[in-house]
């Protein structure tokens, strides 16, 4: 995914010379993870520069670009440093087009790495995605694989809106199964991880079905995708997968159709559960899928504590919590 990232942005940089790429440490070093490297060494570093450690001020600053004409992608070293950032997003980012009757636009894309599983602790662990679904005027992503990571990251560039790009540190390098601390097999040796060359986009607002099935359906994005197809073998479930990818603008079809086929929904994300995303997603499965209902929508989440350190694989959603969860529902 690290390689799919960047060749999206190396994609957007030669093809449009609006795009600019900026953030800590992503022009000489190439990025904490390496999503940025060679990229300065080949665009330049008027297009591809660092910051200073000031969060406010890289967004702040890609606002100001965007209304400017510019099509900034601006990186968040980690999503936990974004909280000084929010005012930025919120109050002028989301904002923009609608004060301004549509004279500006917002054209941003914040990338931010997220999640748990590489032992980062409570500062460099956090899933913040219900954060922003909750704003009007940003949209949110949060790809699962390599292929969804260019093609969603390439529509969000080119998108006129800002886009919060979310991605699971814990699947970087290759997808898990939930049980492990390092990736199951390198993305190579997925299907997910064939990558085209060039240009295509993903469209945001378009789920994907990674398994379809029968019983019940697990709504789930990200890493915890993987999480659930573990699960699904470990409660011999014949469950139907769903991927939102996209977050805000939801697929909400994709969702009813599935739910009504089933009748049974289970949620997985690995934010803390207490008004994460899962529980707007149950609000909406409630309203348009209630009379298709055989048992109660429930949530398989983080647990509601600050993101532990030494216990972090207790702490996020792995396939047995998951497996109990679809069975509860089978059982109803």
């Amino acid at each position: 995914m690290i390689e799919a990232v960047r060749d999206a942005m190396d994609v957007m940089l030669l093809r449009d010379d609006n795009v600019v790429v900026f953030g800590e440490d992503v022009g000489y070093f190439g990025g904490v993870f390496r999503c940025t490297d060679g990229l300065q060494e080949k665009y330049g570093s008027a297009r591809v520069f660092d910051t200073p450690i000031n969060e406010s001020g890289i967004v702040g600053v890609a606002v100001g670009m965007g209304a400017y004409g510019l099509r900034p992608v601006a990186e968040v070293q980690f999503a936990d440093y974004v909280y000084p950032a929010y005012d930025q997003l919120t109050q002028e980012a989301a904002r923009l087009r609608h004060r301004s009757n549509g004279q500006f636009i917002s054209p941003l894309t914040v990338r931010m790495p997220c999640g748990g599983g590489i032992f980062g602790g409570q500062t460099h662990s956090q899933s913040p995605e219900a954060l922003f679904t909750h704003v009007a005027g940003l949209k949110t992503v949060m790809p699962s694989n390599p292929y969804d990571a260019k093609g969603l990251l390439i529509a969000s560039i080119e998108d006129d809106d800002p886009v919060i790009f979310l991605e699971p540190k814990r699947v970087y390098n290759g997808p898990f199964d939930g049980h492990h601390d390092k990736p199951v097999r390198p993305w190579s040796d997925h299907p997910l991880g064939e990558v085209p060359e060039g240009h295509y986009r993903v469209e945001l607002g378009e789920a994907a079905v990674r398994r379809e099935g029968n019983d019940l359906t697990i709504i789930t994005y990200g890493t915890m995708v993987f999480v659930a197809l573990a699960a699904i073998e470990e409660a011999g479930i014949d469950a139907e997968v769903i991927d939102l990818r996209s977050l805000l603008p939801l697929d909400i079809d994709a969702i009813e159709a599935s739910v009504k086929k089933t009748g049974r929904c289970v949620i997985v994300h690995e934010a803390t559960l207490t008004s994460g995303f899962g529980a707007e997603l149950s609000a909406q499965i409630q309203e348009t899928c209630f009379s298709s209902l055989e048992a109660p929508v429930s949530r398989v989440t983080g647990w509601d504590t600050p993101y532990p350190h030494a216990q972090e694989w207790h702490y996020f959603p792995g396939p047995k919590r998951v497996a109990a969860a679809c069975k509860r529902a089978m059982e109803y």
